[in-house]
């Protein structure tokens, strides 16, 4: 099945030390490892453990592990990528957590040099910023997260490092390993592949380009941007990395920098279906985006092309953020727009004594223009000039009306700051939750409670793909 790509049949034992699973994660790796095979999900490091689609990943790769070992009846583990290899640090630096006054960003500063990988990235004190998340969390009763979070992000560790320990404390009760995709055993399993695409590099670039042509026919635009004379390798130098260029490609694989080689983006999905019995990978809209480009990479290496399913999505609803929907008649869907729940509440708040003078006076106008019309003399003005008079007038009232709705948004009142509270809860700087928030708030305050919860749901999901 999926084991007969792969580069060797021992993985799990190649493997073992960048997994380094304990408990219900070691068990299931053990289970898979003679005759198994695997569902994968992977994210770069976010800061805290990254928003929350970072744990929906990995939570729906082992309720589809689950269901194909029911289906199939072979053993199933999920595995989690944890890409610590890659070096973009603002992506790693912020997380967003709700609080009762909306969204807030917490934000560390870089302690390393632009362009170091994460797991070289040093982390540096932020016991400041771990106690704004401890304050997100208020008075939770399952604060054994935050004390999880203070150990996980202590000043010794690294950004890239700190990241995996949080997600292994977390996903391994559950079963699901956490590969750190930065440790040598990582890179010394990978190798076969990153050599044969750096002697490939002309027939791999060849491919994109081709498949960007096919992409733009079609109407579409290409994920990933092609780099004409490098290859897909990364090499670190000096700290950074930086990709192969494919005119170096013979002397850096003849040279000592072979255990700083990592794969870039679109490589990374067949180095883990190459290392991995991967029968799936679980991604989101943006990386299933840039799988029409991975296909055109595993052709050019005549290895087979990883399939990828979706993730589960949705949201987290907490009993704050149901009542004030409910208080409102809002929906979720409502606030994807960016204004127009806020706009509507203040419409709604205008006085309404005002209310009924705006509509009188939109009455008015339109009965004047109506009789100037039809009065004797009319002919005088053309239907155009008494249209154009109805549409400036009419245009002053709305922008009167805007100005009233502006005032009340600047002064406030319980209505407004309901509706700030429900964004900053659900649209947070008017991103979905699950791309900014944090999860450690949420576990402090539900415990495995909230785990369960997405854990059914993404069941669900699972069974409808296979």
């Amino acid at each position: 099945m999926m084991r007969g790509a792969l580069v060797t049949t021992e993985w799990t034992q190649k493997l073992w030390p960048a997994l380094n699973p304990t408990g219900k994660a070691a068990e299931r790796l053990e289970r898979a490892a003679a005759s198994g095979i695997a569902v994968t999900a992977g994210q770069q490091p976010g800061l805290f453990g990254g928003p929350l689609y970072t744990w929906w990943k990995a939570l729906s790769a082992l309720t589809l592990a689950d269901r194909l070992e029911r289906v199939t009846g072979l053993p199933v583990v999920p595995v989690f990528w944890a890409a610590t290899d890659d070096s973009d640090f603002d992506e790693a630096s912020s997380t967003v957590v709700a609080t009762a006054d909306g969204a807030e960003r917490i934000q560390i500063e870089r302690a390393g040099p632009e362009g170091t990988p994460l797991a070289q990235m040093p982390l540096g004190n932020i016991d400041r910023e771990i106690e704004r998340l401890a304050a997100a969390a208020g008075s939770a009763p399952n604060g054994q997260i935050l004390d999880l979070a203070r150990l996980c992000y202590m000043e010794r560790h690294t950004v890239g490092g700190a990241y995996v320990e949080l997600l292994r404390s977390v996903l391994a009760p559950y079963g699901i390993p956490v590969l750190d995709a930065s440790h040598a055993a990582v890179r010394s399993a990978a190798m076969p592949v990153l050599r044969r695409a750096i002697e490939r590099a002309p027939a791999i670039e060849e491919a994109l380009l081709e498949r960007s042509r096919v992409l733009k026919a079609a109407g579409h635009s290409s994920q990933v941007k092609v780099v004409k004379g490098r290859t897909l390798v990364f090499s670190g130098v000096d700290g950074k990395r930086d990709r192969i260029r494919t005119s170096d490609g013979s002397a850096a694989l003849s040279g000592h920098g072979q255990g700083s080689m990592g794969p870039n983006v679109l490589l990374r999905p067949i180095i883990e279906r190459s290392i991995i019995p991967t029968v799936a990978y679980m991604g989101g809209p943006g990386e299933i985006a840039y799988f029409a480009q991975v296909s055109a990479v595993a052709e050019a290496l005549e290895t087979p092309a990883p399939l990828i399913v979706p993730r589960w999505s949705g949201f987290v609803v907490e009993p704050r953020i149901e009542k004030i929907l409910e208080r409102h008649n809002l929906t979720i869907e409502d606030f994807r727009d960016p204004h127009s729940v806020e706009t509507r509440m203040a419409k709604a708040s205008i006085p309404p004594a005002i209310n009924t003078k705006l509509e009188e006076l939109r009455s008015s106008v339109d009965k004047t223009v109506d009789e100037l019309a039809s009065a004797e003399g009319a002919e005088l003005l053309t239907s155009s000039v008494l249209e154009g008079l109805e549409r400036n007038v009419s245009h002053r009232i709305e922008r009167l009306e805007r100005r009233l709705r502006a005032s009340v948004k600047r002064r406030g009142n319980e209505v407004l700051r309901d509706v700030a509270i429900a964004r900053g809860a659900l649209f947070p700087f008017d991103t979905p939750q699950e791309r900014a928030l944090n999860i450690v708030p949420f576990i402090a305050r539900y415990g495995e409670e909230l785990i369960t919860s997405v854990e059914k749901e993404a069941s669900l999901h699972a069974a409808t793909l296979a």
